[in-house]
């Protein structure tokens, strides 16, 4: 064995200039933000839902890595198929070859869907969502693609064109041909199908952006629209797929919806190794693949490693001999229920909705004077400013990370890991309930933050 590099030295002599590099050669705009919320912790260890920080002191995760880490932070079992991988010694991606694992990984995936039958691997949710829109408009010989507003979908060119921020769309035009309709309108998805010329609608069953939930009975009826004339269902499961929502897909808390394209990433990694999955029907692959001409006209230079393979098997074997759907529906439904019982005793605290353990937590306008002039100058200033009041505190003072549901929004979003507990409901609900205390006792720290905040904003108009 040759060369002399040294991870461990490296981090322990580079690793205090984390916040320096990313300003120097990254994102100038990450250190910037983390600084001025009061985020920039340095953590140097995680297991689990937890993570701790240079001081030792423990963090309790609810974000998840946006949904990555499922399974939690360093799984043993998934740790251990790593380094089996790693080990073994595979002869990985020669291209001209057809090795086991993503055979093996797109099985059992399948199995959670019937009514799908072949899978492509990529490398991430977005690249999941590029190969459905490929694959929908190869197939279809359309061009449009319908999509929800408020929707997220990725970022890359093509998952762009369906995204339903126009903050992320702004300066990047022109995109794909695309609409948008609003979450659960019946009306407006037929009026846009009558013109012939769509390929799909893709769909979140719960958007990320807000924790909004397709109404009932809407993607059943969509999918009969959709099939009358001939435009496909995607079923974007990024951050709602394994286990999330309390069923292995969102989509199928309704029943008899069986899309025809399914998109899933995140969690299927282990919190390891990017991989991004591409669900869809047997006609659909075959039409792609019509020929041995055309046997590369979609691929991913690292997509199928083994390393991603070998994660996305110990998830999925993980959720099965640990029972973590169960888990999901039981916690979800103690957390869900603990945070709805303090909606009629805070003003500010307006709703509380989601599935499992995808939460959103509503913040809005209050009745009393006091509270409702703090409300209004926050507001004047940037809409969302509220939601950011709260997830400073609890990371702050109670040592608990959670995010602003999106921008211009007063909704903080709850994605825990899969793996967290009563324990974990409890410290969560104990430092939730402090801070609304604090938030309506009209004074304190929390508010002088607020102001802090209100100048910021009006600083950067």
């Amino acid at each position: 064995m040759s060369g002399d590099f040294d991870l461990r030295g490296l981090l322990a002599e580079r690793g205090g200039e984390r916040y320096e590099l990313h300003a120097r050669h990254l994102n100038p705009q990450l250190p910037r933000m983390l600084r001025t919320i009061g985020f920039d912790k340095v953590y140097e260890r995680a297991e689990g839902a937890h993570f701790w920080d240079a001081d030792g002191n423990d963090h309790l995760d609810m974000l998840a890595g946006f949904g990555v880490m499922g399974l939690g932070r360093h799984h043993p079992v998934v740790r251990k198929a790593l380094h089996d991988v790693l080990d073994a010694g595979l002869a990985d991606l020669t291209r001209f070859d057809c090795p086991p694992l993503p055979g093996l990984l797109a099985e059992r995936l399948l199995a959670h869907s019937p009514y799908l039958d072949r899978v492509f691997f990529g490398n991430s949710g977005t690249e999941a969502v590029e190969t459905a829109l490929k694959f929908a408009r190869y197939a279809t010989g359309r061009p449009r693609i319908l999509y929800c507003d408020h929707a997220f979908h990725g970022l890359t060119t093509g998952a762009l064109s369906v995204n339903g921020e126009k903050g992320f769309r702004e300066g990047f035009a022109p995109l794909l041909p695309d609409t948008a309709i609003a979450l659960g309108d019946l009306d407006g998805l037929e009026r846009e199908l009558r013109s012939g010329d769509v390929a799909a609608f893709v769909v979140e069953p719960i958007q990320g952006k807000g924790v909004h939930e397709a109404p009932p009975g809407f993607l059943r009826a969509a999918q009969e629209l959709l099939r009358r004339h001939g435009t496909l269902l995607i079923a974007d499961e990024v951050q709602t797929g394994l286990g999330r929502t309390g069923d292995f897909y969102a989509h199928q808390h309704e029943e008899g919806v069986e899309p025809d394209l399914v998109c899933v990433a995140k969690a299927l990694s282990g919190g390891y190794v990017p991989v991004g999955a591409t669900l869809g029907k047997d006609w659909i692959f075959k039409k792609v693949y019509s020929s041995m001409d055309r046997v590369l006209v979609h691929s991913a230079s690292f997509g199928s490693n083994a390393q991603a393979m070998a994660a996305g098997l110990a998830v999925l074997s993980v959720m099965e001999s640990e029972g973590t759907i169960a888990h999901v529906r039981r916690i979800g439904d103690l957390l869900l229920g603990r945070l709805r019982e303090l909606v009629p005793r805070y003003e500010l605290l307006h709703e509380v909705r989601g599935r499992g353990l995808m939460i959103g937590i509503e913040f809005g306008r209050p009745t009393s004077l006091g509270l409702r002039g703090r409300w209004a100058m926050l507001q004047a200033a940037r809409k969302g400013l509220f939601a950011q009041m709260v997830v400073v505190p609890l990371l702050q003072r109670h040592r608990i990370l959670t995010q602003v549901s999106g921008d211009h929004l007063e909704v903080i979003k709850l994605i825990p890991p899969l793996v967290v507990d009563e324990a974990d409901v409890d410290r969560f609900v104990t430092a939730f309930t402090a801070v609304m205390d604090e938030a309506h006792g009209g004074g304190g720290l929390m508010w002088d933050f607020g102001r802090t905040l209100v100048r910021q904003a009006v600083a950067q108009r």
